[in-house]
């Protein structure tokens, strides 16, 4: 396909637009009350606040906001808790609303191990308990839905069920033949010991746009989730978490004893994994997951929360209300 000089220019204003972008500012994370006057939690509402909790020796930042039942909701790569800023607000209305850096990124720190998803469970699972959210339902998209799996498995009697957004869960079919998958070229860059730190670091505006269609995430939160991962120690952890996929797998295939916990697969119209959605239900309940749903989020792709945040917010509520 050929491309015209003047797409190529176009291309090359928005990327020097993202880079400059990036340059600018502020780097978030770095104390608590610097975090609470971030323009984007004031946007929110003035019922959202940011603040940092101590947990397994590390520093968790959360944003969190209304009333009721709690909702944990937990980012995909390459983004931060702002992922979900869209549906936040509506959440709030009848729910006890958090969103969480995972360790490593935006204002959460990092530490020198423990990116398995198990192990970032237990993470979100200590804050869990500081922050008295009992019974949470858990929301997680991409590597945040893995480890909201691995949150339901350790500690079941702790949510009242959990979402799993646009992934397929390592170690559970049909995770071989879809990594085996050209599209899936960057778990396997990224899994490179060192190398992808030195590649992207500099250039994580211009790698991130390559994930995150601008039609539905502008250059300014490009820039934003360049910041989030700004630093080495962001960087590294971020690809940390993709080493620890076989971790992951392993963790996975392992656990097969009966979960009575209520799980949602949602996947988007438009997604790549639509097609495997019956195959990653029916190996969750040869698991022992007794209550699987299945849902697809209409004219969406992988980032259900850029692209369709009122249906995502519409499914959340449906599943999320505590049942009488």
């Amino acid at each position: 396909m050929s491309v015209t000089a003047a797409s190529l220019s176009f291309r090359a204003l928005r990327i020097l637009a993202v880079l400059l972008l990036a340059t600018g500012g502020r780097v978030l994370g770095q104390s608590s009350s610097k975090q609470a006057t971030d323009p984007a939690v004031a946007r929110l509402g003035p019922e959202f606040a940011s603040a940092d909790a101590q947990v397994n020796g590390i520093t968790l930042h959360y944003v969190r906001g209304g009333t009721g039942p709690a909702v944990i909701l937990l980012h995909a790569f390459p983004e931060d808790w702002y992922e979900y800023h869209k549906v936040m607000p509506r959440l709030a209305r009848k729910f006890t609303v958090v969103a969480v850096d995972l360790p490593g990124i935006g204002g959460s720190t990092g530490k020198p191990g423990g990116y398995a998803a198990a192990d970032l469970a237990d993470d979100i699972h200590q804050l869990q308990e500081q922050l008295h959210l009992e019974h949470a339902y858990v929301v997680g998209h991409d590597i945040g839905g893995m480890v909201g799996y691995a949150f339901v498995r350790r500690y079941p009697k702790a949510v009242r069920g959990a979402m799993i957004l646009d992934v397929p869960l390592p170690g559970l079919a049909p995770w071989k033949e879809i990594t085996a998958k050209p599209f899936i070229w960057h778990i396997h860059f990224q899994q490179v010991p060192d190398l992808p730190e030195e590649l992207v670091a500099g250039h994580q505006a211009v790698y991130f746009r390559y994930f995150l269609d601008p039609r539905y995430v502008s250059d300014a939160d490009v820039a934003r989730y360049a910041k989030s991962y700004a630093a080495p120690e962001h960087l590294h952890a971020a690809f940390e978490v993709y080493r620890a996929f076989p971790a992951n797998e392993k963790f996975n295939a392992e656990r097969q004893s009966r979960i009575d916990v209520p799980l949602v697969l949602a996947i988007g119209s438009k997604s790549v994994f639509l097609k495997d959605l019956p195959t990653m239900a029916k190996a969750l309940r040869a698991h022992g997951c007794t209550n699987v749903k299945t849902r697809v989020i209409e004219g969406s792709s992988h980032y259900v929360a850029d692209e369709r945040p009122e249906t995502l917010g519409e499914l959340i509520e449906e599943y999320a209300s505590v049942r009488k």
